[in-house]
């Protein structure tokens, strides 16, 4: 068998560890006589699988006991609108739009209430993190919203904003697990698991006790209700099951690594070894501002299209995949969760210096 570098930004590469142990398990769990995907959500085996994926993160993230861990579907997309209806009671938010996520929650929130747009990084293409230590944060605000990583433009919050006493609200959907994290500084963390969690289809929502509410609007779905999750530990409806038991295994992978401290270590010398390449190179340059650059999405171009095509088709005809950037900055980009090996993005750029040499002009 022969695994190629996977460098796509979700659904994205996994553990081979977790790969293989799901492997194992797939016809007989523990000597259940059946598959993860084929047993009963309200089964004590799965009842076991659940409660343990839950205290594995919690213990990773040091989850406070004030705040609720729920598993649910929907993936982030449809956060956009349940932070929102759950959390808007003066009918009035924040949004620091800083990509095109930001900008799709920023829009889909419009419909439940008065949101302004009170930093945004649009100028430059989203290509960093604006200076958000003094913004004019609305006094009946309910909360402040970012997404702390984003995806498409490999941006990073590494100062998070001062909401002055409002609750934060993040997105983390492409950085969740990849550093330690203080979670007492938000109200209210999300994350859809593909990037570097898990398989499609589960997202994870961690919110402080005070912000459930039981007074929603009438008019709300019950399934985009906090409440409804948080009072029935995530099976209210049948979960996505298999999805959650993998989740349960890569926590248990990163609790082996040593925990969020050494995956961060980790991370930052994967992406030292890719960003100190292009800020030497000749042919190739990063599309972000230094200080603003993500360790997990690293875009990066060559100023030529047809250039660019080549690079994409040679790399993938040298194990490295996935790497054609988004429509809207180009070129390509490489999107290194906590589960590509150094040796992937080493070998990156071995091509990288490989492909400049034979193209450079």
């Amino acid at each position: 068998m022969t695994r190629v570098y996977n460098f796509s930004a979700g659904p994205a590469v996994l553990p081979v560890e977790v790969l293989e142990q799901a492997a194992r398990e797939m016809l007989d769990y523990q000597g259940s006589g059946m598959s993860v995907m084929e047993m009963s959500h309200r089964s004590k085996t799965y009842d076991n699988i659940i409660k343990t994926a839950e205290a594995d993160l919690r213990e990773l993230l040091n989850i406070p006991q004030n705040y609720k861990v729920l598993f649910l579907q929907g993936g982030a997309h449809l956060q956009f609108s349940a932070v929102p209806i759950n959390l808007l009671k003066n009918g009035v938010a924040d949004y620091i739009v800083t990509g095109q996520w930001a900008r799709k929650a920023y829009i889909e929130a419009q419909k439940y209430g008065k949101i302004n747009k009170i930093a945004t990084s649009e100028d430059k293409n989203f290509s960093y993190i604006p200076d958000c230590s003094n913004l004019d944060i609305s006094k009946d605000a309910d909360y402040v919203y970012i997404c702390e990583n984003n995806t498409i433009y490999g941006t990073k919050f590494w100062t998070l904003p001062n909401t002055k006493g409002k609750d934060l609200v993040s997105d983390m959907s492409s950085c969740f697990l990849s550093e330690p994290t203080d979670v007492t500084k938000y109200g209210l963390i999300f994350a859809g698991v593909q990037k570097n969690v898990g398989p499609a289809g589960v997202q994870i929502v961690i919110i402080r006790d005070d912000l459930i509410r039981d007074d929603l609007p009438s008019w709300c779905p019950e399934m985009l209700k906090y409440k409804i999750h948080a009072d029935n530990n995530s099976l209210y409806n049948t979960p996505p099951a298999y999805g959650i038991y993998i989740c349960g295994l890569v926590f248990k992978w990163l609790k082996k690594l040593g925990g969020l401290s050494v995956m961060k270590e980790i991370n930052v010398k994967k992406a030292k070894i890719l960003y100190d390449f292009l800020d030497n190179s000749k042919l190739f340059k990063g599309t972000v501002e230094k200080n603003s650059r993500s360790i997990m999405n690293a875009p990066f171009i060559t100023g030529n299209d047809e250039l660019d095509k080549k690079f994409i088709e040679e790399a993938k005809n040298n194990g490295l995949v996935q790497l054609k950037g988004h429509r809207t900055v180009g070129g390509m980009r490489a999107s290194i969760y906590n589960a590509m090996p150094i040796e992937g993005v080493e070998a990156l750029v071995k091509f990288m210096e490989k492909f400049e040499k034979e193209n450079l002009k």
